[in-house]
């Protein structure tokens, strides 16, 4: 009598049941209580300035000035600039150890309105500069400590300030147990799109803070690469070209030194493109080459990412008003790997695409990474490419009220559950946070206690500019 061959293939041992995955959520909650999560531990040693300042080394010296003056406008802005900081911190305080993919930098500003291949509006995750795998509630704590901040700069009274930032991780574990009862293509399938996001701001339609939303999508579908073109670029002798605007925006040609081989310059740039094209997918492989490229020029970008080496690279298809405009941006080791131990991809550019492509329910489908292995300065270094302005639009977190910002808080807490979801386990997670809202509370103590430290930095920092040791131009 023959055997089925069914009845002889067992579980492969990467794949548990769902009641052993709660089990090890549960055991997760047992080893590290929801409520130690309030607990904050600061870094042994810590010293923001000198950290800041270690951080400007191997950067374009003479942007440092632009980098500092935009940490220098809130502390808001200066927490933006600080992921590195933060990570310490995190490392230093007690964390649950369930793993997902991180962002690694997910404060309120990194989250925006934006187009779909499919050319529908979503709200999504969109710096992944240092993402990297780690325990979930790094990302959760990042998150609500720049809510709280937020709230204090609006003048939120403190009671309020804490009821968003409840609002954003309440809404962050419900989204993990709603998350964790889909079946898996369910999870990768959902995505908060226009209609969603319409619903979730009813309450707040026809207020400022309800036009602040409508601003952001009305702004993201008008940010396309013929505006960008518009901007940016300029006709020269019957050519576009990328606009001088230095230190800003410097073209190639007067970025390179002076004294370096223009044919030499143009032919390693040429085979850099060439290797970016082998990092996309056969079908996108396809699309480029139906471009043309015309132009580069170095661009400076965000607050923290101010001093590397950031580009723009400018392509032409079917005529001019057929451009394309890819933003070429230097990738470094993630800031959470001297924590959480080094990323499993040696080319920081490929760990940049790798963890954006798995945390965002969309991608941009130009996403693709270099190693230049002997850039302008000789060194080697890493890019991730990227479309600069595709439909990207982002909501102004200083024009809101409190209860535009409450709203926000269940976006940003929403999208963040499906970010973790999808790459972490779903149902152990579930079985950790609970149905209770202890985690919620804990985690919006520990927000209020880092908005003090951040905001102490901010003045250390405040003092070091003010005494010329870190100098500022302009922003």
């Amino acid at each position: 009598m023959s055997v089925s061959l069914r009845s002889r293939i067992t579980p492969a041992p990467g794949h548990p049941s769902v009641a052993e995955r709660a089990a090890a959520g549960k055991a997760a909650r047992a080893a590290m209580p929801r409520s130690r999560h309030a607990e904050l531990v600061l870094a042994p040693g810590r010293d923001p300035v000198g950290l800041i300042e270690r951080e400007g080394e191997g950067r374009l010296a003479d942007l440092l000035p632009i980098r500092h003056a935009r940490m220098n406008q809130s502390a808001l802005a200066f927490y933006r600039g600080t992921a590195s900081l933060m990570a310490g911190d995190l490392f230093a305080s007690p964390s649950a150890g369930l793993n997902v993919q991180l962002c690694g930098d997910a404060h309120l500003s990194n989250f925006g309105v934006f187009g779909s291949p499919d050319r529908a509006l979503v709200f999504d995750l969109n710096d992944f500069d240092e993402t990297l795998p780690g325990s979930f509630d790094w990302d959760v704590k990042r998150l609500a400590a720049s809510f709280a901040l937020t709230g204090r700069a609006l003048g939120i009274a403190l009671a309020t300030r804490r009821e968003i930032v409840l609002e954003a991780v309440g809404w962050y574990r419900r989204a993990i147990r709603d998350f964790a009862d889909l079946g898996n293509l369910g999870v990768w399938y959902s995505r908060l799109d226009a209609a969603q996001i319409d619903r979730m701001v009813s309450a707040i339609r026809g207020t400022r803070s309800g036009r602040a939303f409508e601003q952001a999508a009305t702004k993201a579908r008008s940010r396309d690469h013929t505006r960008a073109v518009g901007r940016l670029t300029e006709v020269v002798d019957g050519k576009l070209r990328f606009v001088s605007r230095p230190p800003l925006i410097v073209p190639i040609d007067e970025f390179i030194p002076a004294d370096r081989d223009r044919d030499q310059v143009e032919e390693q740039l040429n085979e850099l493109l060439r290797r970016y094209r082998r990092s996309l997918q056969q079908d996108r492989r396809k699309l480029l080459d139906q471009y043309r490229y015309v132009d580069l020029a170095h661009k400076v970008v965000g607050v923290g990412s101010v001093g590397t080496r950031c580009w723009m690279a400018l392509f032409v298809g079917k005529d001019d008003a057929d451009p394309l405009v890819l933003q070429v941006k230097e990738a470094s080791p993630s800031v959470l790997e001297a924590f959480a131990g080094k990323s499993r991809y040696p080319n920081a550019g490929q760990r940049v695409v790798e963890g954006q492509r798995l945390m965002q329910a969309a991608s941009d489908i130009f996403l693709g990474w270099i190693r230049n292995q002997a850039g302008l300065d000789g060194n080697v270094r890493d890019f991730y490419f990227r479309q600069l302005w595709d439909w990207k639009g982002s909501i102004d977190v200083e024009t809101v009220d409190a209860e535009g910002l409450r709203a926000y808080a269940r976006m940003c807490g929403w999208t963040l559950a499906r970010a973790h979801a999808r790459s972490g386990d779903r149902v152990a997670l579930a079985s950790y946070l609970g149905k209770t809202d202890v985690f919620d509370k804990a985690v919006a103590t520990f927000a209020e206690s880092y908005a003090d430290v951040a905001e102490a930095d901010y003045a250390a920092f405040g003092q070091a500019v003010e005494s010329g040791r870190l100098p500022v131009g302009q922003a």
